[in-house]
């Protein structure tokens, strides 16, 4: 039976609008040209669409034009510190403090500047904004006379080119760190315009906690009716389900937990129509789950070495009655490297490496929302206890590779 054209059309939108929905998600800044080129021109085509979408439920703006897309996303949580930005290198080291204050400076630096900036002028600029009283009194002194600030800032520079904020003309960022020579950029104004994600000034915020400040800077009107307040809701528990690992019911205040058991049904089947996740319910939370596994930037399990410490640390935990120190994850490492250091990196099993090897796994977890950090130590969260490791298995006689990693059933 031949299948009629209008639903063969259809079926494509709605795939094709799937793929822009999640390319979004994954990548809120997307360029005409470059690796995500294809992938704009499909977000260019359901513009209209997704934006509608987006607004609705998340509240998130999307602007597209004919060089950029920009989904400005706000967060579910304001304070969640388990994502920071990353260095755009091998390495991929997580942004320090100083590293966030040296991307504030330079983008004040870049919108104030001309069309190309040499890396030299560019620090000249923001030693001269760093030397603001206010930022002094705050504890923040830049020179980037010694190598490690100039690595902070070649960092911060490697991370706007990878957002496409600048584009290399000549030079390299090495020879800048070594003191033996400069650096010329592109200044890409469209997509320095589009960074910042707010719904007012950072100027017109008088809050000094930096909470306060953070809510202000993309507070709504004024809630003063059911039909904001719950809107406002629909937005706050959309953006978490689509950007939490899990949502948890005992995080929500209880008119949110209330309205989510209300709309549980509703808010789930718009994400999975738009986006494919499917949703996990459980007795402590909701976990929408991505069937094709990639929209997520930490997974669990991970292959590799640091993957399996991750996975057998986690099974340690979820058996843990009460909260775990580091100390004790460090003496569970030492023991799990005398039965499965022969899969392990050389590195993994030198003395000295296991609290390097417990913050690594603790950091992931934390990310995934399957332990909390305490006073007290490492406390499991629920949803960690659906994974467990499967047994050796070995390619050919006399070789083995590491354990498979397999994620459990629902508990």
């Amino acid at each position: 039976m031949t299948t009629p054209l209008a639903e063969v059309l259809d079926e494509q939108h709605a795939a094709d609008l799937r793929k822009a929905a999640r390319t979004l998600l994954k990548a809120p800044l997307l360029l005409a040209r470059g690796r995500h080129a294809d992938e704009f021109r499909l977000v260019r085509r359901h513009a209209s669409e997704l934006r509608e979408w987006f607004d609705r439920n998340t509240g998130w703006s999307l602007q597209v034009d004919a060089e950029t897309a920009r989904l400005r996303k706000i967060p579910g949580v304001f304070t969640d510190a388990t994502h920071p930005a990353r260095e755009a290198t091998r390495a991929a080291n997580p942004f320090t403090r100083r590293r966030y204050v040296l991307l504030c400076l330079a983008l004040a630096a870049l919108e104030r500047g001309e069309a190309q900036i040499a890396l030299g002028r560019l620090a000249d600029q923001v030693v001269l904004d760093a030397a603001d009283p206010q930022l002094a009194r705050a504890g923040i002194e830049f020179t980037l006379d010694r190598r490690d600030e100039r690595l902070d800032l070649a960092a911060v520079v490697r991370l706007l080119l990878g957002l496409g904020v600048l584009r290399r003309v000549a030079g390299d960022e090495e020879a800048y760190i070594s003191g033996a020579g400069d650096v010329l950029y592109d200044v890409e104004r469209r997509v320095l315009a589009g960074l910042l994600a707010t719904r007012r000034g950072p100027s017109t915020v008088h809050a000094e906690a930096l909470d306060d400040r953070l809510h202000e800077l993309v507070s709504e009107t004024a809630l003063d009716s059911d039909e904001l307040r719950f809107r406002a809701m629909r937005h706050s528990l959309t953006r978490r389900l689509l950007d939490d690992p899990v949502l948890y019911y005992d995080e929500l205040t209880d008119a949110e937990l209330g309205y989510l058991t209300r709309q549980r049904g509703f808010l789930t089947a718009r994400i999975t129509e738009l986006t494919g996740l499917v949703p996990e319910i459980r007795a402590e939370g909701i976990a929408m789950v991505d069937p094709d596994d990639d929209l997520t930037d930490v997974r669990m399990p991970e292959q590799g070495t640091h993957g399996h410490i991750t996975l057998l640390l986690a099974e340690y935990l979820a058996g843990a009655a009460d909260a775990v120190t580091t100390d004790q994850l460090a003496r569970r490492v030492r023991e799990l490297a005398a039965e499965h250091g022969g899969f392990w990196a050389k590195s993994a099993r030198d003395p000295g490496m296991e609290a390097e090897l417990v913050e690594q796994a603790v950091t992931r977890l934390t990310a995934l929302g399957l332990v909390s950090r305490t006073a007290h130590g490492i406390v499991p969260r629920p949803a960690l206890a659906r994974y467990a490791v499967g047994d050796p298995v070995v390619l050919e006689p006399g070789t083995a590779r590491m354990p498979a990693q397999r994620k459990a059933g629902p508990s």
